[in-house]
């Protein structure tokens, strides 16, 4: 993987992608929310109460259900809410792995329980064991229906109906929201090797989108950090009025890539010298950041900005600002994989499509296999 001493041999050859505008009046579509687990352990640290080893009740009120949990997760799993059809992969994938509850870690059903639907809801012939699912009658909207709910939480996850496979014959027809998906061998290749950084770097659906093709990154989630406000909006934050900005929080394991090579990608995908602004993105929610969450983040970072200021790669002074993490607010599930899942977009085609060109030429020896 490259070194510290490698960025310039990147840098001084890449004219700077400009980012344009984030395209505030997005499509609302929602899509599979991707997890990262640890030993076993998906990690949560906006919601205390997630375990994917407790199997006691847990009992909460809906206001403390509303804090630590997704607006999209709150609304289906605490509120009996029903997301649209088709709108994941999850409901056709066959990778091998455990669903667990979204919202409190629950496991729930293995992925040789599950079969592909054309309902195009993940469903499932059969629960991991007899507590992780309960059910209950449903008599709303003049049906008869029997709801599925979290053993654990007793959060909504769906319906159960008789028109499933053998051997049970039954369907377990789910919201993809309510379940966290672990694929096999993930924990044990790479147990104790992840680590997370937080970036700011403009609109974060392109810086997104470029992380998700790097080696060694395992996730990249979408949203908010740096601010006063406590879990805000995507509409609070385009306000400027938050003082949070638009990041991504990039999940990566150690062996595979490095900081050094995080931070090569993060100046060669946004321009660091612009204050407050990203093309046409203007003002402090677009800002160049980088929130570091312990020492060696940050003598990384420092080291890096003034590698690039003594070699003069940019005609202006860098304005990158080095913010302490303090919390990282996930955006609702329609900003994650936003170009994955919106491809055929304008914006995807015109402004995230040429970044991503470009990031694949500089950095070609160092992108996922497809």
């Amino acid at each position: 993987m490259p070194t510290s001493k490698s960025i310039l041999n990147y840098l001084v050859i890449l004219p700077l992608f400009v980012l344009n505008a984030c395209g505030q009046s997005a499509n609302k579509k929602n899509t599979t929310q991707k997890t990262i687990a640890m030993e076993n352990v998906i990690n949560k640290p906006e919601n205390p109460y997630y375990s994917n080893s407790d199997t006691n009740k847990l009992v909460l009120t809906d206001a403390e259900w509303k804090k630590v949990l997704p607006e999209d997760l709150y609304q289906v799993a605490r509120h009996a809410d029903t997301e649209r059809a088709f709108t994941g992969k999850m409901w056709n994938s066959e990778t091998k792995g455990t669903y667990y509850c979204a919202a409190c870690g629950n496991k729930l059903f293995k992925s040789n329980q599950k079969f592909t639907s054309s309902c195009g809801w993940p469903s499932f012939f059969e629960q991991e064991n007899k507590n992780s699912v309960t059910f209950k009658d449903d008599n709303s909207y003049g049906m008869r229906r029997i709801e599925a709910l979290c053993g654990r939480c007793n959060s909504h996850l769906g319906h159960l109906f008789d028109d499933g496979p053998e051997p049970t014959g039954k369907r377990y027809c789910m919201n993809a929201v309510s379940l966290d998906f672990v694929p096999d061998g993930m924990v044990s290749d790479n147990k104790g090797n992840l680590e997370t950084i937080v970036l700011a770097g403009g609109c974060y659906w392109c810086v997104e989108a470029v992380y998700e093709n790097l080696q060694g990154v395992t996730n990249v989630a979408s949203g908010f950090a740096g601010g006063t406000v406590e879990n805000p909006s995507y509409e609070e934050v385009c306000t400027g009025q938050t003082g949070a900005a638009e990041v991504v929080e990039i999940t990566y394991d150690k062996t595979v890539t490095n900081l050094d090579e995080i931070f090569q990608v993060f100046f060669t995908v946004h321009d660091p010298t612009t204050l407050n602004r990203q093309g046409a993105d203007v003002g402090t929610q677009y800002r160049s950041a980088i929130f570091y969450k312990n020492e060696e983040q940050k003598k990384a970072a420092e080291s890096i900005i003034a590698e690039l200021t003594k070699s003069n790669v940019y005609d202006s002074k860098i304005v990158t600002t080095l913010e302490p993490f303090k919390k990282f607010y996930k955006a609702k599930d329609y900003h994650q994989n936003y170009y994955e899942n919106n491809k055929n977009q304008p914006y995807c085609q015109m402004v995230i499509q040429p970044k991503i060109e470009k990031f694949e030429k500089i950095f070609k020896d160092r992108l996922k296999k497809k």
